[in-house]
């Protein structure tokens, strides 16, 4: 088994795009492939937040030499985790041969992100706690008098959960600032539609700007737009940016069907999804 340092500078490109777009392109067939050596994964969950996670990555994360001076990343959202992991190879944090065994016995990379694993700064996936360990970890900072900034991704389903709320009132009242949120905003939670589950969830916007934060509402598709909401947000404020994605996004019998939700395509479906995300246009 390959190993891979504890802590590595993340090199990347200014921001672009269609780089973003081509990379989001490549993590989509990377997960198609991984889809075909095990017997169910959360292919949909992590397509809708590709274009949100890989944005971080590829133009809104500061990088320095040192984890003091390097922007902090967490997916709240952890069984979207492949599309956390598709990015940490292409960086180079992860080797590829883990995920080449992911969801195996004997290697590191299981359903959720674990911390310890390089790159992963919390482990994830008990819905609803993300958040609440984000501004933990914002709060420390500025009581430190680091400059970095915490960026979330978080899906909406878990937005139900109480202890978000607790944390988004918080959050600005402990003059947070350095906290950017990121919602994977498919409106479905699991097997079912959140606004049919909870229809008094909607409207989000005002919630979030009542509890003191800037909040705004994107394509979750489009990294141009959600760089530009995040690189021109409040700076004396925690952001929360709402982005409006499709779960399964880019094949099409996947798209916003709920049993995608944790399931492996046959080889049929597998060379349908591969041919699909072929034909996007960048």
């Amino acid at each position: 088994m390959s190993c891979a340092p504890e802590f590595a500078p993340m090199i990347v490109p200014n921001f672009s795009a269609i780089d973003v777009k081509a990379r989001c392109k490549n993590y989509r067939r990377r997960i198609l492939d991984i889809s075909q050596t095990v017997g169910a994964l959360h292919i949909a969950p992590s397509f809708s937040c590709l274009e949100l996670v890989a944005t971080c990555y590829f133009g809104l994360l500061k990088r320095g030499a040192h984890p003091d001076t390097t922007d902090t990343f967490i997916l709240s959202k952890g069984h979207g985790s492949l599309a956390q992991f598709a990015v940490l190879e292409d960086l180079g944090i992860i080797p590829s041969d883990w995920l080449d065994h992911y969801c195996k016995p004997g290697w590191p990379l299981a359903t959720h992100p674990d911390y310890g694993t390089p790159g992963i700064e919390a482990s994830t996936g008990s819905l609803g706690h993300g958040l609440a360990l984000a501004v933990g970890m914002a709060y420390g900072d500025k009581l430190r008098g680091l400059e970095r900034t915490i960026f979330l991704v978080m899906s909406d389903g878990e937005l139900q959960e109480g202890s978000v709320w607790e944390a988004l009132m918080t959050a600005p009242s402990l003059g947070i600032r350095n906290l950017v949120a990121l919602v994977d905003l498919n409106d479905f939670q699991s097997l079912g539609r959140t606004s049919i589950t909870l229809p008094n969830f909607y409207p989000m916007l005002d919630k979030l700007q009542a509890f003191g934060w800037t909040a705004t509402e994107v394509d979750g598709h489009d990294p141009e737009a959600i760089y530009a909401a995040v690189e021109g947000r409040d700076h004396n404020k925690p952001q929360v940016v709402l982005g409006r994605t499709i779960k399964g996004k880019g094949v099409s019998y996947m798209e916003n069907v709920p049993v995608w939700h944790y399931r492996s395509p046959s080889p049929a479906e597998y060379q349908q999804a591969l041919h699909e995300i072929e034909e996007v246009a960048l």
